[in-house]
């Protein structure tokens, strides 16, 4: 069999093993690199990609926070976080999204990231979204949104959904001018709106879009994928496991034996490698709540990627 892979350095991918290994080093002491040197192994550092409007790199797979950091401190679940922001800077990640809907995971972002002190060592890429209609209660928002980051810079805001996007995109262009914010966008998740999707990216002049993309959900190829190629826009992929219904159908299935073959060790490092195949995709921000999920979503980060040709001989089956 013939792999073709894009052109992108090749890196050897951690085993499911080393990988669940690294997870629980991460749960127990918060201490990556320390815990990979003392096992002899490197720290792996994932590829990079362009934003296009100002040619900053940024690491291709990031952490998405619905659901996963919407915890209250002193749970279980909250002592968990931790390391999960750990897994995603050792590996070379940054991108953390939110938004005022995911309920906590704003607040406990800002919290984990005060503690950490990652954000002012520039660790973090923060992206987070308005979700309201008219242009106070988009301000009102946004300026909770600073609040509860912590933080007086914001990397990424996106309009969410669509909502009231005109009023709101106005409002963000005024802070960007000021250096609040340094990227502008807007979002969905649903198929459905990609004709409203296309139509603003059409008309504005936008920094990000982020849009759902999977291997059982990719009706983005077809127009918004080459568009903000095209418009010179960086994508965002959420929802790259199918909204993790996909990811739940695949694991108790044996992975291929290709798998190998592209570096990867589970179904996830297989889905992710699949969106960051995409040329016109920038990042991609899985969800998760564990460290051992993160370490292992970020491996897939590593090495190259296959092209077309290879998921369309190898993968038909997939998500269908």
């Amino acid at each position: 069999m013939t792999t073709s892979f894009t052109n992108e350095p090749q890196r050897p991918g951690l085993t499911r093993a080393q990988l669940l290994r690294l997870g629980a080093a991460l749960c127990a002491s918060a201490a990556l690199p320390s815990f990979a040197q003392q096992q002899g192994r490197p720290v792996m550092k994932m590829n990079t990609r362009l934003i296009p409007s100002t040619q900053e790199a940024l690491p291709v797979i990031g952490c998405g926070t619905w659901i996963g950091f919407d915890q209250r401190p002193g749970t279980e679940e909250y002592k968990r976080l931790p390391g999960v922001l750990d897994a995603l800077f050792a590996a070379g990640g940054k991108v953390i999204d939110s938004s005022p809907m995911y309920g906590r995971s704003e607040e406990t972002t800002g919290e984990l990231l005060a503690a950490s002190k990652q954000r002012e060592n520039s660790e973090a890429f923060l992206a987070t979204k308005v979700w309201t209609s008219g242009r106070e209660a988009g301000i009102a928002q946004m300026e909770q949104s600073f609040a509860r980051l912590r933080t007086q810079r914001i990397d990424l805001m996106q309009v969410h959904n669509l909502v009231d996007w005109k009023t709101h995109l106005a409002t963000v262009r005024g802070w960007k001018d000021k250096g609040r914010v340094r990227y502008i966008g807007i979002t969905h998740y649903t198929a459905s709106a990609y004709g409203d999707v296309e139509a603003v990216l059409r008309a504005e002049k936008l920094d990000f879009v982020q849009i759902n993309y999977s291997l059982d959900a990719r009706e983005a190829e077809q127009r918004l994928l080459p568009l903000a190629a095209e418009r010179g826009v960086a994508v965002i992929v959420n929802m790259p496991f199918g909204g993790g219904g996909l990811l739940r159908r695949l694991r108790d299935q044996p992975l291929p034996a290709w798998a190998g073959e592209i570096g990867c060790a589970s179904w996830a490092q297989v889905l992710l490698k699949f969106v960051l195949s995409h040329p016109a995709v920038t990042c991609t921000i899985p969800g998760t709540s564990r460290a051992e999920h993160m370490a292992d979503n970020a491996a897939a980060g590593a090495g190259s990627f296959p092209d077309a040709a290879f998921w369309r001989s190898n993968a038909p089956s997939i998500g269908r």
